[in-house]
């Protein structure tokens, strides 16, 4: 029997703010992460500075997901 650890970042979900290149992975669209900072410059994901860093909402993205069905 495999006694594997699991990882506690998948057991809680996905964290309520997320550098936008981590989320371009996270998505898999790291290949081109010019497209999902072009969705964040136009609006299309909610989005927060956080000192000089840019961050996908990635807990309000998921509330308006939720609000849409």
């Amino acid at each position: 029997m495999d006694t594997e650890v699991p990882d506690n970042q998948k057991l809680i979900g996905p964290p309520p703010l997320m550098p936008w290149q981590a989320f371009a992975e996270w998505i898999g669209m790291g290949h081109e992460p010019v497209v999902v900072r072009t969705w964040l410059e136009r609006d299309y994901l909610p989005s927060r500075k956080v000192g000089k860093r840019l961050m996908v909402n990635v807990a309000l993205l998921t509330q308006q997901l939720c609000d849409e069905d």
